[in-house]
């Protein structure tokens, strides 16, 4: 995506704070009223460079318990107290080092119910410039990265496994494929955020190696 109102290669046009919240306000997000599973939160944390618009993804560190080696959103389980804004300018901080304010916040999308026992609830930040390089925690997060938002606004694959009604959802992403909830959180940002289209996407299942 390039900036300054030039279409980019997909056709969308580079984005701006103002225009990103206002499809985020015409939205009508649906909140899953699951206090039996665990809460959490995502930041789906937009930065801006000559290049363009980009989000940024992690990859996780090896040596986690659960989905270790995945593509991710910073995110993780909400403190006592916390707010789901709150909850993700935290884990953004702590995973990336990247700080920003409670301004920065623009919106929320859909919450996603998980197999594994999660509601995540994805926050829309507005982080500006990348003006610095991100640094997070290594026992967390084994990389970041900065991706250009014009790769990740693609047309989805959509897989059929008998174990499941809903599709399987998956991004390219350098090679290899980002799977729900990522993928399914990173459509939903694009079609709303972007488009102004009202997607849903709590129907959209990870493969079953990740339903633990």
């Amino acid at each position: 995506m390039t900036s300054g109102g030039t279409p980019s290669h997909n056709g969308a046009t580079a984005l701006d704070p103002e225009r990103l919240a206002a499809n985020l306000g015409q939205f009508p997000r649906i909140a899953a009223d699951r206090p039996d599973l665990k809460q959490a939160s995502v930041a789906i944390c937009v930065e801006t460079s000559a290049g363009g618009e980009t989000l940024v993804i992690t990859r996780r560190a090896r040596g986690l318990r659960n989905h270790a080696g995945q593509w991710a959103l910073p995110g993780g389980r909400r403190d006592a107290g916390e707010t789901a804004e709150q909850a993700a300018i935290r884990e953004l901080r702590e995973e990336t080092g990247i700080d920003v304010r409670a301004s920065a916040v623009l919106g929320l999308l859909d919450d996603y119910v998980t197999r594994s026992g999660y509601v995540i609830t994805p926050v829309v930040i507005w982080a500006g410039p990348a003006d610095s390089e991100p640094a997070g925690a290594p026992d967390e997060v084994a990389r970041i990265f900065r991706v250009p938002l014009a790769d990740l606004d693609v047309p989805p694959e959509f897989l059929k496994i008998p174990e499941a009604d809903g599709p399987v959802i998956r991004l390219p992403l350098f090679e290899r494929h980002v799977h729900a909830p990522t993928a399914a959180i990173i459509y939903q940002f694009c079609q709303v955020g972007l488009h102004g289209a009202a997607q849903r996407v709590a129907h959209f299942e990870a493969p079953v190696r990740l339903w633990r």
